[in-house]
């Protein structure tokens, strides 16, 4: 895991002396990243340069070092993230004759590769997480490519005339020539989905590539020329592919095949030469990875969870527990209310961009803690959105079956009477209604739930249900004072499947990479913590994409075939409880430990001056919030983030 950033100026007006130091001060930003090696290389004539962080993980000697060069001299590459199957490309390139190997890095395994196939050919070989930057010194074109699924981040674009990329933006914010202008449609989204998502950045005229692409730029003589955007692999293209060809398998057959999948997909990602461990919840994704490491490992396993004092957010106990099974080294800490409010004002820095998920707080606890004893860490993100465990899964289906039942006209009506009542509104009947009834029966602030569920009950099909159960700000809110920026984002096309699958499709192409992936890349490397995620090996994703969903969602009840795969090693009483999530009590913090803070950064003169949101319906939001009739934690956190976010951009 390590950091890259680079660019290329068509004006050529530095030479290499020039050029390595701006590249130095770039890839200087995210030391983070890798902070055990660093390197530059530069094409004065052709007005290149390349940098990187390195955080060793594989051959930690200076064989690994990069910029690396290729055999040849043809290609020089700087590479972020881990190519779990360079052992058998290795093999394949030595059956075509023997090169002179330098050390046994992945990275120099990927350069033979591009000599030997050339990119396209090589990027489809490649099992892994990767952002890499590849510079052609033959055709002076520049290569950059993103892994299929998202797991290692790469921007680009624009600085001034310059064409800039990086692990992170503020290697491109670095640059001499940077400019930086709020996009204001980038704003809009990340509103609505809590991030910016992909292509997009917050920044006009910069981009992230997308997953599974890869994008070049040549250096002509005449400047550069426009970039071209290609793909490898799309998810799209594997989805509809894997359904249109079924397993075709009993119960137990299809279990003992998943089985299989995840043994080697976890197998791969145990290569290190460092040490290396897990994040363990006690859920069943977590506890799947731990179990599958114990099975490969010959010594127990490093795992590591962080307990809450406040029961309500505590996994400890269960992580606890199925580590005892285990038989792994486990390691937990208790954290308090202010150890996870210490973290929130590194969050603009660590996080780069706005992105306002709260579970990226503890997660930041868990990369630090979990640093302090291994440098590489598995975890088991992606299982919910490849083996179906949201409830939307299950129930989204249920909902969009019975409202097709009910005429229209009856459901556009209901939904503006639901909506005529403000959320405070609702809370209020709630507490009227429901004050007389024991604690644990009462739902204290219904009042959002009503009014996504108004705006699910107008949905038509799969994609509108979607965005009415992932959106928070929406277009009728008027937050935004510019009327230009809306509040919308075209998602990805509809495979023309199952309620379920087509949430689950989007969820993989959207939220995954944009959310939990940002998550936690960037709170682990803020560390300088390596993280690998076996559920998102693409021939796993493509293989539970083949299973039939009844494997998945059965009597309502979401990774069915995955939990029985789990109980071959855990037993069931150990994982079985409520999904709980990685959660703050943030709408309790903004009431009070933070409330000046917060007040600081939404106070409406600051708000006029800046010129971006609509102070009286943000006055109005936070009123609520602070009075305890309505429970607007959501959206107020994601305008915190971006006004915290901003504060430090105009420092």
């Amino acid at each position: 895991m390590c950091g890259i950033t680079g660019f290329l100026d068509p004006r050529r007006q530095l030479d290499a002396a020039g050029l390595a130091a701006t590249a130095r001060k770039m890839a200087g930003c995210i030391c983070h990243r890798g902070p055990d090696d660093s390197g530059e290389w530069t094409d004065a004539e052709a007005g290149a340069a390349l940098a990187f962080r390195r955080l060793s993980i594989l051959d930690l000697s200076a064989a690994g070092h990069q910029p690396m060069v290729s055999e040849h001299g043809r290609f020089v590459i700087v590479f972020n993230g881990e190519i779990y199957n360079h052992r058998d490309i290795k093999a394949e390139i030595e059956q075509g004759g023997e090169p002179s190997w330098r050390g046994h890095s992945d990275t120099e395994v990927m350069l033979a590769a591009f000599e030997r196939w050339g990119v396209l050919a090589t990027l489809r070989r490649l099992n892994g997480m990767f952002a890499l930057a590849l510079w052609d010194r033959n055709t002076r074109t520049l290569t950059l490519a993103r892994d299929r699924l998202g797991e290692k981040p790469l921007y680009y674009g624009w600085a001034g005339k310059v064409f800039v990329y990086g692990s992170e933006l503020k290697t491109l914010r670095a640059h001499t020539a940077w400019e930086g202008r709020v996009d204001r449609r980038a704003l809009a989204m990340y509103l609505k989905f809590r991030y910016v998502p992909t292509p997009y950045s917050i920044y006009e005229g910069v981009q992230k590539l997308e997953p599974g692409a890869f994008l070049q730029v040549e250096a002509g003589e005449d400047g550069l020329h426009a970039p071209r955007l290609e793909y490898y692999w799309s998810p799209r293209g594997a989805v509809l592919g894997s359904l249109r060809t079924p397993v075709e398998a009993t119960d137990a057959e299809a279990i003992g095949a998943l089985d299989a999948q995840l043994d080697r997909a976890v197998s791969l990602r145990m290569e290190a030469d460092v040490p290396l461990g897990a994040f363990l919840s006690g859920g069943i994704d977590s506890s799947t990875v731990v179990a599958f490491m114990q099975k490969n490992a010959t010594r127990p396993v490093r795992t590591f969870s962080i307990g809450f004092e406040d029961p309500a957010f505590d996994e400890a106990p269960a992580a606890s527990a199925v580590a005892r099974h285990l038989g792994t080294e486990h390691t937990e800490m208790y954290i308090t209310a202010q150890d996870a409010m210490d973290v929130i004002p590194s969050l603009p820095s660590l996080y780069d961009e706005p992105f306002a998920d709260s579970s990226q707080i503890p997660t930041a606890l868990l990369s630090r803690l979990t640093r302090q004893h291994v440098t590489v860490a598995l975890s088991g993100d992606g299982g919910d959105e490849v083996f179906a465990g949201y409830n939307r899964y299950s129930w989204g289906r249920r909902l969009l079956s019975g409202s097709e039942r009910i005429p229209r006209r009856i459901r556009v009506a209901a939904s503006k009477a639901m909506r005529a009542v403000s959320t405070a509104g609702w809370d209020r009947l709630s507490n009227s209604v429901m004050g007389s009834l024991p604690v644990k029966y009462r739902v204290t602030h219904p009042g959002d739930s009503i009014h996504k569920l108004a705006r699910v009950l107008t949905a038509g099909n799969p994609a509108d249900m979607y965005e009415a159960l992932v959106s928070d700000w929406m277009p009728s809110s008027n937050v935004l004072l510019d009327s230009g920026a809306s509040l919308t984002a075209n998602g990805p096309e509809a495979i023309g499947a199952s309620v379920a699958e087509e949430m689950m499709f989007r969820d993989l192409v959207t939220y995954l990479p944009d959310d939990i992936l940002v998550k936690v890349d960037r709170a682990a490397m803020a560390a300088s913590l390596e993280t690998r995620v076996p559920f998102l090996d693409h021939n796993l994703v493509e293989f539970a994409w083949r299973l039939p969903l009844d494997l998945k969602i059965r009597d309502g009840e979401g990774k069915w075939i995955l939990r029985r795969v789990l109980e071959r090693y855990v037993p069931t009483t150990l994982t079985a409880r409520p999904k709980q999530g990685f959660s703050v009590p943030i709408g309790a913090w903004i009431r009070g430990p933070l409330r000046s803070w917060a007040e600081s950064l939404l106070d409406s003169d600051r708000l006029k001056r800046e010129g971006l949101f609509n102070p009286r319906v943000v006055e109005k939001v936070w009123n609520e919030h602070v009075a305890g009739i309505a429970d607007h934690q959501h959206l107020l956190w994601d305008i915190l983030v971006f006004q915290s976010w901003l504060e430090r951009e105009t420092a």
